[in-house]
């Protein structure tokens, strides 16, 4: 037993010894075996991710693979789409392109573009409906060509009712070419009323013989031809082929009455229709240009036929007709003409009518009773040519600046000198620059006189008037131009509110000036009538009155306007009444008036007067509204002195409105406007400067002593005025 023990102590350290000895690979195996089971896990988990990120990645393609195919799909069905459409698209362009051709009444090539969409295209695309309902439409688009095409002939009546106004447009065109031509060979051998008075731009001539004509092309008639340098004929703008095509047939008919009557019938129609003017007709002379085209092309066209299809009309029913035409002719020409406010558009009026019945008579038409009718309307176009003028007057009066017309050269000076009638040798003598005195409103109001007297004058013409007759008629208009229409403008332009004081001055100047032009304008009217003005008959101008008249009120509105500025000025008055002491400075907006005075007389001091001596500028008036200015201001500083809402005033405050005084009393030394006599100016203050020297000097022992006595120091201070200021 004890060597069994021992035996197994040896055998259990052998074997400790071994377990010693092989221990730590043991533990080293453990140790791999637990390191692989993580790289196991990790493994586990890659091959988890990988299989997640595969099968989200193939799901966009999937997605994508879709979306390849329903792309393809819609690439094949637009691609089908487009040749479907190419087939149909020459279907519907030649479809449109027949609906254009029947819109233009192209018939024929409609017709040939109908079969050729009926057996070339239609059936390529024949199973669509629209194509259906193309193919049913076809035979209603060959009857409607059908019958058009057979209506060319009962179309010719329509068709010279739409050309008449152009056949008349025509026919008065070359009636006043051969008039121009006429008009040129008169000249050549006489100089008669038109060439004194004619402008570049018009021909004026006048004319001898019986035959009415017109003034002057005016533009009244232009017509554009483009292509050939001569107006078409009644032929070449109407087919007359119709009428004679069925007029052949009725006679070979047997049924030529028939047609007679039906062609009488319906041009009488017609002619009523023609005759019948717009509502809106005496708008514009376009309007009456149109009226009497028709009704030229209308008569033209009988005309043309009467010569040309053997017998269709008579001389006795173009009578007739024309008898209708003119009776209702007048008729709406006094009924529209009564409506016109325009000048120009009267006397275009007077022009075309010429025209007009200048183009009838050459067709062998009487038109006596048409110029029977002009002078009916010759008082009417003088009353609305005043009112045409008034406004013009107006903007000339309100686009002036009201000052004197500065000139840099000799051609500056000869062109003003060429509008309006002007002699100063003295500045003839200056050098340039140099300045007329009055405004460019005075050249532009004498202009425009002469072109009224122009107007009125172009009216006359081809009236066989006398001249006599058209000098009485010219100076009576110009009378109520002058005394009414140019009298009220200068009027207004003085009366309203924004006009200045140099305005005025310049206003009175002007008006002085135009004054003396009246006897050029005398002499004006006698050149252009060949009346001479000592006649029985003549009248005389009336312009003296008016520019006189003119000149008064501008003086009583400068004396009232400068009297409105100064009060302008004390409203911005802002005395500190309760002050304790003075600035030792006159105010800011006394200085400012007394700087607008300087200005404003230096102004008037320095502006060239008229070389007549009718005009009391700018000397004695200029005298009148300064003297007239320092009153008021002395009056208007009394009152804000005395003024019931100031209560209190404190010597301090006092002392500052005397140095404001003072600064008035200033101006009034300066002599402002040369011409006072002495201290005449400074009288206007004296009033005002005795009440504050009483105060400021507290002279009552004086003032009580010498009260009432002819020497008195402060003779002019009145005592409840002392009184009133002393309590404050």
């Amino acid at each position: 037993m004890d060597q069994l023990e021992l035996r197994i102590r040896n055998h259990d350290r052998e074997i400790e010894k071994m377990c010693n000895f092989h221990y730590q690979g043991f533990v080293d195996s453990i140790n791999e075996l637990l390191k692989v089971r993580g790289e196991a896990e990790k493994l586990k988990n890659q091959v988890t991710d990988t299989n997640r990120r595969l099968q989200h990645d193939g799901s966009e393609l999937l997605s994508s693979m879709k979306e390849l195919r329903q792309c393809r799909i819609q690439q094949r069905n637009i691609t089908a789409t487009v040749e479907k459409l190419n087939l149909c698209l020459p279907v519907l362009e030649m479809y449109s392109k027949l609906r254009v051709q029947m819109k233009t009444k192209r018939h024929y090539p409609a017709l040939k573009t109908l079969e050729q969409l009926e057996h070339t295209y239609l059936p390529q695309v024949s199973h669509y409906r629209f194509c259906q309902a193309m193919v049913d439409n076809i035979p209603k688009l060959r009857e409607e060509i059908r019958e058009v095409s057979m209506s060319d002939l009962k179309d010719f009546l329509e068709s010279i009712r739409k050309h008449s106004e152009r056949i008349g447009e025509t026919a008065m065109k070359q009636a006043q070419q051969q008039r121009t031509l006429d008009n040129i060979l008169s000249l050549q051998t006489k100089c008669g009323l038109g060439r004194k008075y004619k402008k570049d731009k018009c021909l004026s001539p006048e004319v001898n013989g019986t035959s009415p004509m017109s003034e002057q092309d005016s533009g009244i008639l232009d017509i554009e031809d483009d292509e050939d340098e001569e107006a078409p004929g009644t032929q070449d703008l109407v087919d007359f082929s119709p009428v004679y095509r069925c007029l052949h047939i009725y006679t070979v008919l047997g049924s030529r009455e028939v047609f007679e009557n039906y062609y009488r019938k319906q041009r009488r129609k017609q002619a009523r229709l023609v005759l019948q003017p717009s509502s809106n007709m005496h708008e514009t002379l376009d309007g009456y240009r149109k009226y009497f085209h028709q009704i030229v092309g209308f008569f033209v066209v009988e005309d043309h036929i009467l010569h040309t299809a053997f017998g269709l009309v008579n001389r006795a029913y173009i009578d007739e007709l024309w008898d209708l035409a003119l009776s209702k002719t007048m008729a709406a020409l006094r009924t529209h003409s009564s409506y016109c406010s325009d000048p120009n558009l009267m006397l275009d009026l007077k022009n075309l009518i010429v025209h007009f019945a200048d183009t009838l008579q050459g067709y062998g038409f009487p038109v006596n009773q048409l110029f029977d009718m002009l002078l009916e309307i010759r008082d009417q176009y003088s009353e609305i040519l005043l009112k045409k003028w008034a406004q013009v007057f107006r903007n000339i009066l309100d686009g002036d600046n009201y000052s004197p017309i500065p000139v840099n050269d000799e051609e500056m000076y000869r062109k003003i000198l060429g509008q309006f009638p002007f002699q100063d040798s003295d500045l003839e003598k200056q050098p340039f620059p140099k300045k007329f005195p009055f405004s460019e409103f005075v050249p532009k109001v004498y202009s425009q006189i002469k072109e009224f007297i122009y107007a009125c004058l172009k009216f006359s013409e081809d009236l066989h008037l006398s001249s006599t007759e058209v000098d009485d008629m010219i100076r009576k208009s110009t009378n109520l131009l002058l005394t009414r229409t140019l009298s009220n403008c200068l009027q207004n332009v003085i009366k309203r509110k924004n006009v200045g004081l140099t305005e005025l001055v310049q206003i009175i100047i002007n008006t002085s000036h135009l004054e003396v032009s009246c006897k050029f304008l005398e002499e004006f009217i006698t050149n252009i009538t060949n009346v001479l003005p000592d006649t029985v008959h003549t009248s005389k101008l009336y312009g003296l009155t008016t520019f006189k008249d003119a000149r008064q009120a501008a003086e009583e509105e400068i004396y009232t306007n400068l009297n409105q500025k100064i009060d302008q000025f004390l409203q911005l008055a802002d005395y500190d009444w309760m002050s304790s002491e003075s600035s030792n400075q006159a105010s800011d907006y006394l200085v400012d008036l007394v700087a607008f005075l300087n200005n404003t007389f230096a102004v008037f001091t320095h502006l060239p007067a008229p070389s007549d001596t009718h005009s009391r500028m700018p000397g004695k008036v200029a005298q009148t509204a300064c003297m007239s200015a320092c009153k008021h201001l002395s009056t208007s500083l009394t009152q804000l002195l005395l003024d019931a809402e100031v209560k209190q005033i404190t010597l301090g405050a006092l002392q500052q409105f005397n140095l404001d005084v003072k600064e008035c009393e200033r101006f009034a030394r300066s002599g402002p406007v040369p011409g006072f006599q002495g201290e005449t100016l400074q009288l206007a203050f004296i009033d005002l400067r005795q009440l504050l020297d009483l105060f400021i000097k507290w002279d009552w022992s004086t003032y009580l002593a010498d009260y009432g006595q002819p020497t008195c120091k402060y003779l002019r201070v009145n005592p409840t005025t002392a009184l009133t200021l002393l309590e404050k």
